[in-house]
C-alpha cells in the first residue's frame, strides 16, 4: 500500500488511512485528530487511535491546549498512559525547537510565514495583543526580535518611536513586525493598516526599511508583504 499512488480525488481519498496518505500527499492533506493519531499509533479496546484522538483534542480544547499541556497530565487521560503522552510531548517540543532555530540570530528571513510559526509560539493561548519587532541586518539575516508592545483582546498600541528605537540602537538596516489576534482570524483591520503605514513612512526617513507586517492568527497569517502592500522580503 505504501508505494501506491493515492487519487487526487478527495472523494477517494477516505478509503486510505493517515499513513498512506502522510506518505503520499504529505501532513497538510491529514487533520489535527490523523496526525495526532498517528503518534499515538494505537487506540484501546472500543476506541480506535483517531477516536481517542478526537477525545483528546475535545478535552483540551484544541492543539494549541494540548501542546501546551504536561506530559503527566496527558498521561493520565483514559487510555493514554505515559508512553503515548511522552510521544505527544516529544513531537510538540520538535515542533517548538524547529521555531524557534528558523528565528535564531543569524538566520535569515525568508518569508511571513517563518515569523509567523515564532510568533504564534510565544503567545499560543494568551488573550491579549503582542506587538513583536524582528531586526534584520543588510542582508536580511536576523539581529534579534523584541517585544515591542502588549495591548488588549483585541488591540496593541504601537507607536514608530517603540519599533525603530532599537532598530537604530543594533544598527539594524531593516525591520519585520508582527502581532498576533487572539480571536485567531489573521484578517488584518483598519488600525493594523494605519499602523503599518505609518511604520512605513519612519522607516524610510530613519532609513529602516519596513520589510513586512504579519498578522498571526490560530492556523494562518497575513502578510503586508505578500499582499503586495509593501516590498517582499
Amino acid at each position: 500500500m505504501a508505494n501506491a499512488i493515492l487519487p487526487t480525488d478527495s472523494r477517494d481519498l477516505g478509503r486510505y488511512g493517515p499513513r498512506e496518505r502522510i506518505v503520499q500527499l504529505g501532513e497538510m492533506r491529514l487533520s489535527d485528530a490523523e496526525c495526532l493519531a498517528l503518534l499515538l499509533r494505537t487506540g484501546q479496546r472500543g476506541e480506535s487511535a483517531e477516536q481517542m484522538a478526537h477525545r483528546l483534542l475535545k478535552s483540551y480544547g484544541g492543539l494549541a491546549s494540548l501542546a501546551e499541556a504536561p506530559v503527566r497530565e496527558i498521561g493520565a487521560e483514559k487510555g493514554i498512559g505515559q508512553a503515548r503522552a511522552a510521544a505527544l510531548g516529544a513531537a510538540f517540543g520538535i515542533a517548538r525547537r524547529l521555531a524557534e532555530v528558523r528565528m535564531r540570530p543569524g538566520s535569515a528571513v525568508r518569508s511571513g510565514r517563518d515569523v509567523a510559526t515564532v510568533v504564534r509560539e510565544s503567545v499560543r493561548g494568551a488573550r491579549r495583543e503582542t506587538f513583536f519587532a524582528l531586526l534584520l541586518d543588510a542582508r536580511r539575516r536576523i539581529l534579534s526580535m523584541r517585544v515591542v508592545s502588549q495591548g488588549s483582546a483585541d488591540s496593541a498600541l504601537v507607536h514608530p518611536r517603540e519599533v525603530f528605537s532599537p532598530a537604530v540602537r543594533e544598527g539594524a538596516s531593516a525591520i519585520v513586525v508582527a502581532h498576533n489576534h487572539p480571536s485567531g482570524d489573521p484578517t488584518p483591520s483598519p488600525e493594523d493598516r494605519a499602523v503599518t503605514e505609518r511604520l512605513r513612512r519612519a522607516g524610510q526617513l530613519l532609513g529602516i526599511e519596513l520589510l513586512d507586517h504579519v498578522v498571526v492568527g490560530d492556523d494562518r497569517c497575513f502578510s503586508f508583504a505578500e499582499e503586495s502592500f509593501l516590498p517582499i522580503v
